[in-house]
């Protein structure tokens, strides 16, 4: 899934620290922040199969 994964946690398990991942991952925050696309909207991701707020009832 590397093509549509912004960033790797898993690296962790081989090493990499925690501290090290934490800056990446805040660095990259900022990034989307300031208007740099995820790689899943670069492929177009993300319209329709991740709505965190659907309106109305569900079941």
């Amino acid at each position: 899934m590397i093509d549509d994964m912004d960033i790797d946690c898993g690296e962790v398990l081989d090493g990499v620290s925690i501290e090290t991942k934490g800056k990446q991952i805040f660095d990259a925050l900022l990034k989307v922040a300031a208007g740099e696309r995820t790689k899943s909207e670069q492929l177009g991701y993300g319209d329709v199969e991740f709505v965190p707020w659907t309106i109305g009832a569900t079941m």
